[in-house]
């Protein structure tokens, strides 16, 4: 099969198109031919040697996937050969097949293309992960999310809707805070022309908010503590400013605050296929419903995941970019 190598550069011109053997599926996995694969930050850092797989898992780059079911592992129900169906990966997916394992794996919901169901698994794991199960995000919350752009942030955007709560975003710059608006969000604060703790607070009439979904850390983690009302929730999922920062504990014994965080992709399966449960259950259906979407910025051939890894870097995407596997 073909698939995407790089190294020992850690730049994205590294990033090539070469020929290996199938991957096998073991037992309780799906082996899939992948149709379209996400393009994830995950992928930027593994490709720079900042993160490297779980023992077990595939070298080869990518999260999240969609395509038809080409072979059954032992055990497996529930699904058959030609199924469409869309996975989270432990790693494998910029390839022309892949494998998950079952658990990890949900069909393509109605009325939805393999494109677009190529960019729903990695991101709504994460937020509902970090949003439900984590942050215990309820009806009536006030929410900021960081980075609301991005496809981590898009999908925040819609499952702090789905849950009856709302949604503060920050971004870049005035176009992306149209988009986020447009898309559902109730203010997004250009970060780079305003202060969004006093912004937060005054959107709030100085009340805060309950819960912060950041993926930035470093000088934001003070910041965040600063927005957030009394027995409110931080949750880091990424670090993009830096792993340290110097925070005053007087603040979070005073609001009984809880700061928290997780990653996705060193959870056990059972983990994984608690979160995919929740999400067949509790998401599944709105996407069916169209009350769910997913937002393709750009979507570039498997031979020009450079490109798509360029894109990723720059920040000038809003939503996700997908890599098409198969013409």
């Amino acid at each position: 099969m073909k698939h995407i190598a790089f190294g020992p550069d850690p730049g994205a011109d590294s990033l090539r198109l070469v020929e290996g053997p199938v991957p096998v599926p073991g037992a309780g996995e799906l082996l899939i031919a992948v149709d379209h694969a996400g393009v994830n930050r995950p992928d930027l850092l593994q490709r720079q040697g900042k993160y490297a797989p779980p023992p077990g898992a595939s070298p080869i780059l990518g999260l999240e996937v969609s395509g038809r079911v080409a072979a059954l592992g032992a055990g497996v129900e529930g699904w058959k050969v030609g199924d469409s169906v869309c996975a989270l990966t432990p790693g494998g997916g910029y390839a022309e097949f892949c494998v998950t394992p079952v658990g990890q794996a949900l069909p393509v919901p109605a009325g939805w293309s393999l494109e677009q169901a190529a960019g729903l698994c990695e991101t709504w794991f994460t937020v509902w992960a970090n949003l439900v199960d984590i942050g215990r995000l309820g009806p009536g919350d006030r929410v900021l999310v960081h980075g609301g752009s991005s496809g981590i942030g898009l999908a925040a955007i819609e499952l702090v809707k789905l849950r009856g709560a709302q949604c503060i975003v920050t971004v870049g710059d005035e176009e992306k805070a149209r988009f986020c608006r447009k898309f559902g969000a109730g203010a997004a604060i250009n970060y780079r022309s305003e202060d969004f703790v006093a912004r937060v607070r005054e959107l709030t009439s100085g009340e805060g908010v309950d819960l912060v979904l950041d993926m930035v850390g470093g000088d934001y983690i003070p910041r965040n503590l600063e927005v957030l009302r009394r027995d409110g929730r931080l949750v880091l999922i990424a670090l993009q400013r830096g792993a340290r920062a110097e925070v005053d504990f007087n603040t979070v014994m005073r609001n009984r605050l809880v700061i928290t965080g997780s990653t996705m992709r060193p959870r056990t399966v059972a983990e994984k296929t608690a979160i995919r449960d929740a999400l067949r259950r509790e998401v599944w259906p709105a996407c069916e419903a169209g009350r769910v979407r997913v937002h393709v910025h750009a979507t570039f051939p498997l031979a020009e995941a450079a490109e798509a890894h360029r894109l990723m870097e720059s920040s000038r995407h809003v939503g996700k970019i997908l890599l098409r596997v198969r013409p």
